[in-house]
């Protein structure tokens, strides 16, 4: 049995079996083994132009070197905090962070993940304003631990483990006359993604934003901004809230945050919602969560951000690939239902997930690595690193259009299409 073949019935017996099978029928059932900058190599030395970007989590690539430099001296000195001692590190985090952000934010806590994030920010939503109803958007991801969970309302991850954190409402994303129906006196906050993103990279309607945040002010309801995938240029902003120039009450973020060298996610307020912290910081704690290695990778990052422009080049080369994007969308009418995005966050989405999964079998034909959204998996999700680069962008797009070649043809050969007509739908 070879190196391959032995790690995937290794991962199938120990880790995860639906996931290995799932990668096997995708063509992905290799072993990674190193990355650099926008691509990975497998362990037989192949490469691939990684387009997931950990969804979302590579905005500066693989092992950008500032950032492993940074690791590495905080490496030298301290990895694991004590906990019963200042970290420097973590307070210049907290500093860069409410400084960069929206609004009046001034304190943030530090985790290990965006549903450990959410999971914050909705105890100190209930704490601070004494009521229990948390709402949350249909369609909308928000995590997988309990209370995360419960904000995250697709029945497929829920039902095994029901009942539910109670006090939850969904409303469907976008839908004002819902959000003024639900929000209520008994609120305590409402969570929204200012865009979508397991759910196919839905963009809400103009002024939806500024209108949930005007309606939730007028009724003492705290706006908890999800920016988990969003945040930190992500969509052509530092925050995706601000495309629509609105300053939420508490925001959580994660994966790009650690420069994809360490897990971290952490959570923002402003300082009056912060009083049952400041009563008793024991109220809610972390042993790993703002620990001077993941704080010094956030550091870094934020400054390989700023430095790079990566902010502007997410913006500029979004703006490109999504026109890119949509120029092929005209040329595949016919399994293609629409290519949407903002910034570096872009989503193709297909008449139905059997084509969206051959999709990806082909990209990975090309070497090239994407992958469907989580509560959508019609649409396939683009997501390079903020600082791709010209030549790897076109890398990228070549591939696209060389996949969705391959798309048809498949489809022509199993008589599922023929003459522009497709015999198989969602």
């Amino acid at each position: 049995m070879n190196y391959t073949e032995e790690t995937f019935q290794l991962f199938s017996k120990h880790v995860n079996p639906s996931m290995a099978a799932s990668l096997r029928l995708a063509g992905l059932d290799v072993v990674e083994d190193h990355a650099e900058g926008a691509f990975i190599w497998d362990s037989d030395g192949r490469r691939y132009l990684d387009f997931l970007g950990l969804y979302g989590t590579m905005s500066v690539g693989h092992r950008h070197p500032r950032v492993v430099e940074a690791v590495r001296r905080q490496l030298d000195r301290m990895a694991m905090p004590a906990k019963v001692m200042l970290s420097r590190p973590a307070a210049e985090l907290a500093e860069r962070l409410t400084s960069l952000a929206p609004g009046n934010m001034q304190y943030a806590f530090f985790g290990n993940s965006g549903a450990e994030a959410v999971e914050g920010a909705i105890k100190i939503a209930r704490a601070a304003t004494g009521r229990h109803k948390i709402v949350s958007a249909f369609n909308a991801f928000h995590g997988k631990t309990m209370g995360a969970l419960a904000l995250t309302p697709k029945p497929e991850y829920q039902t095994p483990f029901l009942p539910m954190l109670t006090g939850v409402a969904h409303v469907p994303f976008g839908d004002l006359a819902a959000l003024d129906a639900v929000c209520d006196a008994d609120t305590a906050a409402l969570i929204l993604e200012p865009v979508q993103g397991e759910g196919g990279v839905i963009i809400p309607p103009p002024g939806y934003l500024r209108a949930a945040r005007q309606l939730t002010s007028e009724r003492g309801v705290l706006l908890i901004a999800d920016e988990v995938q969003t945040g930190l240029g992500r969509t052509g902003k530092w925050f995706a809230v601000q495309h629509d120039d609105i300053e939420p009450d508490m925001m959580t973020l994660a994966k790009a945050l650690g420069g994809g060298i360490m897990p971290i996610g952490a959570f923002l307020a402003r300082k009056e919602l912060w009083k049952p912290f400041e009563q008793d910081y024991k109220v809610h704690s972390s042993t790993f969560g703002g620990n001077p290695l993941a704080c010094s990778a956030g550091l870094a990052t934020l400054q390989v951000i700023e430095d790079e422009g990566l902010v502007l080049r997410s913006a500029e080369l979004g703006a490109s690939m999504l026109a890119s994007l949509q120029r092929l969308q005209a040329q595949f009418p016919y399994f293609i239902t629409q290519v949407r995005g903002l910034g570096l966050m872009i989503g193709i989405e297909f008449v139905s997930a059997d084509v969206g999964t051959l999709f990806i079998s082909e990209m990975s034909k090309q070497g090239v690595l994407t992958a469907f959204g989580l509560n959508q998996p019609k649409m396939i999700r683009i997501e390079p690193p903020l600082n791709l680069t010209d030549d790897e962008a076109q890398l990228g797009l070549e591939a696209i259009e060389t996949s969705l070649v391959g798309v048809k043809t498949e489809l022509e050969h199993f008589g599922l299409l023929s003459n522009g007509v497709l015999a198989v739908s969602d």
